[in-house]
């Protein structure tokens, strides 16, 4: 996949943007503030339909607007056509997406006609947050490469509020029971995917953070949400009546854990931050190998703030992994001498950010 064209509207400060994009690489400059983010946004927006940066949709919406449009045309290489894409979202929280002129009410739907990568400046939290953000980094790479996952975890979440709901009610053990039975079968089938996924992905992982990084004992481990020593049956009846007291269901795939150490600690306890992006920016990177790998479809990544906190040996490196992956690519960063001797010259396209003016730059006017 690749977007080839694309216009944006009154999102933040980016009233009227339209681009004609390379299928390689994609160069933002300008000062700060000045809406390489809010470009960044918007594609991701249009991926995913919501923002990375907030939750509010009026926050997002140009101030005295009422609604934002993004709107794509999309290269697909397996049909070797091109797919329009669109999503508007209005103040009053409707949301009107579009696939090839039709209708689609599902965001799951964008994103796997889109499968983005965003590596920013908070990138890094991934390794510090809760297990959550690391789940669904897990669970993105399976839901490109498994088609049968997303069903089956949607299921699952609708086992489980089923379940919690249940232990809110007094009783034995009967009264959840026959949701139990079915919780575990998917259960188990959610966790052999993920364990299956993550031996493929923590190859590549390792084999990309030893060209970046020099860290003895940094280890990538994933934790399943109950203990291995026994069964989820096992593990949900014996601690029934203290989930019962809880109300909610302390043990099951949805507590998993991808878990990032170097010599059995926490690697945000140990790394600089420099270092923590080097990490999460080989994860990305592998996630995007293996989705190739294992789909023959391209990533496309999404680095804003491309220098900040990285040497130019290790800028270099990044983008040439992201040229061998042959993957589109977005980039931001404050000036154009951060990049001119980056990237192919014959497959990069510069664009200089101001005021929320957005104008492709001749490769002549780059100042190397």
């Amino acid at each position: 996949m690749s977007i080839q064209q694309i216009t944006i509207q009154n999102l933040r400060n980016l009233t009227q943007v339209e681009l004609e994009l390379s299928p390689c690489f994609n160069v933002f400059f300008g000062k700060n503030g000045s809406g390489k983010t809010s470009f960044i946004e918007a594609l991701y927006l249009l991926g995913h339909g919501r923002s990375f940066r907030s939750h509010l949709t009026k926050r997002i919406i140009q101030h005295n607007e009422t609604a934002l449009t993004v709107f794509a045309k999309v290269f697909d290489e397996p049909s070797q056509g091109v797919i329009p894409l669109g999503i508007e979202k209005t103040n009053k929280g409707e949301v009107n997406i579009r696939r090839g002129g039709e209708t689609i009410t599902s965001a799951a739907a964008l994103a796997a006609l889109l499968p983005l990568q965003l590596i920013n400046p908070d990138s890094y939290r991934i390794l510090e947050a809760g297990p959550k953000f690391r789940r669904q980094f897990l669970d993105w790479g399976l839901f490109h490469v498994e088609h049968s996952f997303f069903p089956l975890w949607q299921r699952l979440q609708r086992l489980l509020k089923q379940r919690n709901a249940a232990l809110k009610q007094p009783g034995d053990y009967g009264t959840v029971a026959p949701w139990d039975n079915e919780l575990i079968k998917r259960s188990e089938a959610i966790d052999h995917m993920r364990d299956s996924y993550i031996i493929e992905f923590n190859a590549i992982f390792q084999n990309v953070i030893g060209k970046m990084l020099e860290v003895d004992g940094l280890k990538l481990s994933y934790w399943r949400g109950w203990d291995r020593e026994s069964s989820l049956a096992e593990v949900l009846q014996r601690h029934f009546y203290r989930d019962q007291q809880l109300g909610y269901s302390q043990y099951g795939p949805h507590r998993a854990d991808l878990k990032i150490t170097v010599n059995g600690v926490p690697a945000h306890d140990v790394l600089s931050r420099g270092q923590q992006k080097l990490v999460v920016s080989a994860m990305s990177l592998a996630q995007g190998l293996l989705l190739k790998q294992q789909t023959n479809k391209n990533c496309i990544y999404l680095i804003d703030d491309l220098p900040a906190e990285l040497d130019i040996s290790r800028r270099r490196f990044l983008a040439n992994t992201l040229a061998d992956c042959q993957a589109q690519v977005f980039v931001t960063g404050v000036a154009d001498t951060d990049f001119c001797d980056l990237f192919p010259v014959e497959s990069t396209r510069l664009f200089h950010v101001e005021h929320g003016t957005i104008a492709a730059v001749e490769k002549e006017e780059c100042v190397t």
